[in-house]
């Protein structure tokens, strides 16, 4: 004879293991603000870039974050402009580059 399944160690085993998976998912996103020198920015500032980078739907801006993104992991956390006085490393576009900066309203 089989043995029953016990319904509620299942679910009390996966609703730990997606609490786990949420903490360690901000604790990953805390890597990452510090990572890229975003712990600088004020608080409003960075929850201003990162709900215009949330609410955009202009795919061309997104295609150039995504793409700085990934040079920015491929580099191993290391951008050009990296440890120059007190601004936050990434903060800059490279020169003679046209794209803007978060929050920063497009041409009209």
């Amino acid at each position: 004879m089989r043995k029953p399944r016990d319904y509620d160690a299942e679910l009390k085993a996966l609703t730990d293991k997606a609490r786990q998976l949420k903490l360690h998912r901000i604790t990953q996103l805390g890597e990452l603000v510090n990572a890229t020198g975003a712990d600088a920015l004020a608080a409003e500032v960075l929850a201003g870039a990162l709900l215009e980078a949330a609410t955009t739907s202009d795919t061309a801006r997104k295609e150039a974050w995504r793409g700085r993104g990934a040079a920015f992991f491929s580099a191993g956390g290391k951008t050009s402009g990296a440890g120059t006085g007190n601004k936050p490393r990434g903060a800059a576009a490279e020169p003679g580059s046209t794209q803007l900066p978060l929050g920063e309203p497009g041409p009209a």
